[in-house]
């Protein structure tokens, strides 16, 4: 995989988080935990898939929404990634979300506020800002804070398409179902339980989940759609044919960021002219690369390099 992109992406994140993460040897009610190994990253799906994005040697500009004080500490920590920003500044306070691992059980426990609720003034900054961006692909991933109309990402995609700008959509929810009734999407990446939510059906079986994926492409409303599941691997269904890639055997330490990582490692493989066949198995070697990590540190190139030829003939 070549590591010099042909072409700039721009990430949105319209709730991102500070992530913190940490060791506990026993979570205990009613009791004071110690904690160990405690730090701090910037967070939010358009902000993860950025930092992965760069570690792999690709351009990535991130705009987001920041407000109050850990506002602030959120633009710090972007800086502190060396990650080209533009903050939409906003009056709420951005949230804080926190991963735990407790040791004696090797559980992670993992705690995520809402968000701030957010005017419609902030949000139309926000689409201002796309008017300009300069970028081949726009990711659009995570949640939709309270005040965002659920139809948002669809009226991103809109604004995008116009300028030939293709649409990564991550999210879930209303704000899924809405964005993909906008159309225009060229990748689109739900897990199997957003999926399931989606169409409105347990999709239990593989086959399911390729008829409900392909139900998306043959209703125009995105070209691609990648469903991850998890331990069992992905599936990459479009017009031109199903691609289903079973997952590694690995002990995995934290499923934070998987999904993030994925999406990074395939959207930084298409920008440089890789096949889709050859992006999704990408992206698949950066998912599991994440997972081999305890909190929210995200894919490693060398870990990705490591996994990428086992996944070669799966």
């Amino acid at each position: 995989m070549t590591t010099t992109p042909r072409t700039t992406i721009a990430t949105l994140t319209m709730n991102p988080t500070v992530d913190v993460a940490y060791d506990v040897d026993h979570i205990v009610p009613m009791h004071k935990i110690r904690t160990r190994r405690e730090y701090c990253n910037p967070g939010g799906g358009g902000i993860n898939v950025a930092r992965v994005f760069v570690r792999l040697g690709g351009n990535a500009r991130c705009i987001y929404l920041s407000g109050g004080p850990i506002g602030v500490a959120l633009d710090g920590l972007i800086d502190l990634h060396q990650l080209v920003r533009t903050r939409v500044p906003i009056e709420g306070n951005t949230r804080i979300a926190t991963t735990a691992l407790e040791t004696s059980s090797d559980k992670e426990y993992r705690f995520t506020p809402e968000g701030p609720n957010v005017r419609e003034a902030e949000w139309r900054a926000a689409l201002a800002w796309l008017e300009s961006v300069e970028c081949s692909h726009l990711v659009a991933s995570g949640s939709l804070p309270h005040g965002v109309p659920t139809d948002f990402y669809a009226q991103v995609s809109r604004l995008m398409t116009a300028r030939g700008v293709r649409m990564v959509l991550d999210t879930s929810g209303e704000a899924l179902r809405a964005g993909l009734a906008g159309g225009g999407i060229h990748l689109v990446k739900p897990s199997r339980g957003e999926l399931e939510a989606f169409a409105g059906r347990p999709l239990p079986t593989r086959e399911a989940v390729v008829e409900a994926a392909n139900a998306i492409v043959e209703a125009h409303q995105a070209r691609m759609v990648a469903v991850t599941l998890g331990h069992e691997g992905a599936i990459l269904v479009r017009r031109e044919g199903v691609i289903d890639c079973p997952a590694l055997e690995v002990e995995a330490k934290s499923t934070v960021g998987a999904g993030d990582s994925f999406l990074a490692a395939m959207v930084f493989a298409l920008c440089n002219g890789e096949s889709e066949e050859a992006a999704f198995r990408f992206g698949m070697a950066a998912g599991t690369a994440a997972v081999l990590h305890p909190g929210t540190d995200l894919a490693r190139p060398a870990d990705i390099a490591r996994l990428l030829p086992q996944l070669a003939t799966a």
